[in-house]
């Protein structure tokens, strides 16, 4: 199965501890993960779309495995703050003309070198931060800190990246002492509407001791250096390889089996294991969220926020998993149907901070059901009093089981039996936000396109031979031919940008959201690096390689890549500020385009599109809602540019309190302004056959996986914020326009190829 996801950004934050350095790394994997390399550069050298060799040169001066080489640094020190522009000399001299052969030879002693020296600097780092943790800052200085370093200098010495750590080291240092000020004012206001339990339990900190800014700024240190110390070669042979896949185009991957686990997971939206979502903290793995259904919220004991202190298989003896990395963590709970895993806990509400629960957990086979189709029946009342019906279907992927077991997953069927509901109560228009979507399966693409059209071609897709073929829709039925919208923002991208530029080629549907969508052009295969290695080297546990073999084409001949699907309507958003999308990331490869295809269009929106503009646009700049967006993109705009952070704590202090009562002012306005008159009923997977819907709140964020921060945001205002979404509710707005022009003069399909 083809499918298209944007690779992740891999953002390492202030990454250095306190500790001693790690053991000569065990080498017995060294062999397995040389050969697993040579093969992995074979497959990206014959089937990548580029057909770049690792010696090729691929700009001036520069050969595709130098590029390799400049991404395995990034990787490791992305924000520059380790290596100096001395060793990357050295490294470009040592390493840069050799490594090509050195990988085809299964060597990867240059990248274990490499990892070797950045865990020197980390090391001698860590040792000076130490000192400068022992000083007393006063924080009345007018100095600043440079917030993302990814785009600046190497240090040229070490005595430069000396500065850049002492600035850097007191801006995270003021952080924790705000972070913990918060803390203290919350905590105090628990405890004053609390009785005497739980003004212990606030008072307790959950069993955990308390500790100064400086103890927590050196802890978080502590831990990560601790992480990178974990790290075997096979680990770092894994970095290096993805390195080098994505040196080729941003999309290729090398995934190691852990790796591919978790994607076969994230596609096929199920798991077998006790069904909770874990976080790192402090330490230990924290439940962030019990799913529902789930094996962990059936049997009732595991509860959120309480803290893993070691995992038991079966009858099995207790691990410590205390500091331990949380995907080993993760690799411990999980196991096969039906085993029993036993948990050891620090309950979140205990006042012993010696208190130990042992939890025994079932496995099974869980559903990712936040991450699955969903929909809404919205009732919308105009000013004029007159109610529309509009259906809206939430697609978060294109998700597909992938053919690996498992119960069978497919977007099309699910938003099918969403879309016969969404019919079944008379909806007289349909929105599908795909907002944030970062794509998936390209067959589902397709096939899910064709709900919405007769037939014709739906993509094209050029190959590294220059062959162009087409898909099609393969089924001819339409299942909605009424008005249709499709939402979308910077961060839809590949198998959303599919869907939405060929509705929008064909006519049949208007596409509203940011200035453009991501810009993702680029078709990946996964393949198992085992099939292809020597007989005599074969691994069940090699990996994949996901791989770029094509680039797609919208039927009209454009690609989307770089640029992505041009919103018909453009609606105020963050993310059209934001440094995102296709452009932002390293090697992208080539706008450029293929001849259209021959296609009859279906519906002719450009006629409405004019009156619909107009109107929303009226309706924007008389929203106090969107002139929030505006102003906030405005400040991040400048806090983008200046890429600063003060270092002086009342001036820290004043701007929190500025931004605190910004957003207080926010609220108090809500509550006096009158609020769009919506009510919704809820459809689910669950529901979708049930007699009766159940009404929803639209004021209540999606019920996605809740993103914790390590730290409270000092800004919030003392009473919870609102969930408010003008982009949804002006949707909205243009659909129930869309609708009332339909019904006065209905829009004729217009027949013909396309221009």
């Amino acid at each position: 199965m083809k499918f298209f996801a944007p690779a992740r950004l891999l953002l390492l934050f202030t990454l250095l501890a306190a500790g001693p350095l790690a053991a000569a790394p065990d080498t017995k994997n060294e062999g397995k993960m040389g050969e697993i390399a040579s093969t992995v550069a074979r497959m990206l050298e014959s089937a990548h779309y580029s057909r770049q060799r690792l010696n090729d040169e691929v700009e001036p001066g520069v050969t595709q495995a130098q590029k390799a080489l400049d991404r395995y640094l990034e990787l490791l020190d992305y924000n520059r703050l380790f290596f100096t522009r001395q060793d990357i000399d050295e490294f470009n001299k040592s390493y840069g003309d050799r490594l090509q052969n050195d990988i085809m030879l299964s060597d990867l002693s240059a990248a274990y070198k490499i990892y070797d020296r950045f865990m020197e600097r980390v090391w001698t780092r860590v040792g000076k931060v130490k000192t400068l943790l022992e000083k007393d800052f006063t924080f009345e200085s007018d100095r600043t800190a440079e917030i993302n370093r990814d785009e600046s200098p190497w240090p040229a010495n070490e005595a430069e990246a000396d500065k850049i750590w002492e600035a850097r080291i007191e801006a995270e240092l003021l952080q924790a002492i705000v972070a913990e000020r918060t803390l203290e004012e919350e905590a105090k206001k628990k405890k004053d509407g609390a009785d005497t339990d739980e003004a212990a339990s606030v008072d307790n900190n959950g069993g955990l001791p308390k500790r100064t800014p400086k103890e927590t700024v050196l802890r978080r240190y502590e831990r990560l250096l601790k992480s990178f110390q974990e790290e075997t070669r096979e680990d770092q042979a894994s970095t290096f390889l993805s390195a080098l896949a994505q040196s080729y185009d941003p999309h290729s991957e090398y995934m190691s089996q852990r790796s591919l686990d978790n994607f076969n997971i994230q596609m096929g939206l199920s798991l077998v294991g006790i069904g909770a979502e874990l976080r790192s903290e402090d330490g230990f793995a924290k439940i962030q969220r019990l799913v529902p259904g789930g094996p962990a919220e059936r049997a009732g004991e595991l509860k959120v926020n309480d803290r893993i202190v070691a995992v038991a298989q079966g009858d099995g003896e207790f691990e410590d998993v205390v500091d331990m990395k949380l995907d080993k963590v993760v690799e411990r709970i999980r196991g096969k149907k039906g085993s029993t895993v036993r948990l050891q806990v620090l309950p979140a509400s205990s006042l012993d901070p010696s208190k130990r629960d042992v939890i025994t957990i079932v496995r099974d086979e869980v559903k990712l059901k936040d991450e699955e189709a969903k929909a809404q029946v919205i009732d919308a009342t105009g000013e004029d009093g007159e109610t529309s019906r509009i259906g809206l279907i939430t697609l978060p992927s294109f998700y597909a089981n992938m053919g690996r077991g498992g119960s069978p997953k497919s977007t099309t069927r699910d938003v099918t039996a969403l879309l016969n509901r969404l019919k079944r109560e008379g909806i007289e228009g349909l929105i599908i936000d795909l907002r944030s979507d970062s794509g998936g399966s390209l067959e589902e693409a397709v096939r899910l396109t064709g709900l919405f059209i007769p037939k014709g071609p739906i993509v094209q897709a050029k190959d590294t031979n220059g062959s162009i073929n087409e898909m099609k829709d393969p089924d001819p039925g339409v299942l909605w031919d009424g008005p249709l919208i499709v939402l979308m923002n910077r961060l839809s991208a590949s198998a959303s940008e599919i869907f939405a530029a060929a509705l929008q080629d064909y006519g049949r549907a208007i596409v509203v959201g940011d200035e453009k969508s991501f810009g993702k052009g680029t078709v990946q295969t996964l393949l198992e690096v085992d099939r292809f290695m020597p007989l005599f080297a074969q691994s069940r546990d090699a990996g994949a390689v996901k791989l770029t073999i094509q680039k797609f084409y919208r039927v009209k001949g454009g690609s989307t890549q770089l640029r992505g699907v041009a919103s018909d309507i453009i609606l105020p958003s963050l993310t059209d500020q934001a440094d995102v999308g296709e452009g932002a990331l390293k090697n992208p490869l080539a706008y450029d385009e293929v001849p259209a295809r021959a296609f009859r269009a279906t519906g002719d929106v450009d006629g409405l599109l004019p009156r619909l503009r107009a109107a929303s646009e009226a309706r924007v700049a008389d929203n106090p809602e969107f002139a929030y967006v505006v102003e906030d993109r405005e400040r991040l705009a400048r806090r983008l540019e200046e890429n600063t952070v003060t270092l002086n704590k009342a001036e820290r202090l004043a701007e929190i309190e500025e931004d605190k009562a910004r957003r207080e002012k926010r609220l108090a306005a809500r509550k006096e302004r009158e609020q769009p008159r919506f009510a919704a009923l809820e459809v689910t997977l669950d529901t979708v056959k049930e007699p009766k819907l159940q009404p929803v709140a639209l004021d209540k964020p999606p019920k996605r996986a809740l993103e914790s921060a390590d730290e409270p945001d000092p800004s919030a205002p003392d009473e919870e914020e609102p969930f408010v979404d003008p982009v949804r509710d002006e949707a909205v707005f243009i659909m129930q326009d869309y609708i009332r022009i339909e019904d006065k003069a209905p829009v004729t399909a217009r027949a013909g190829a396309a221009e």
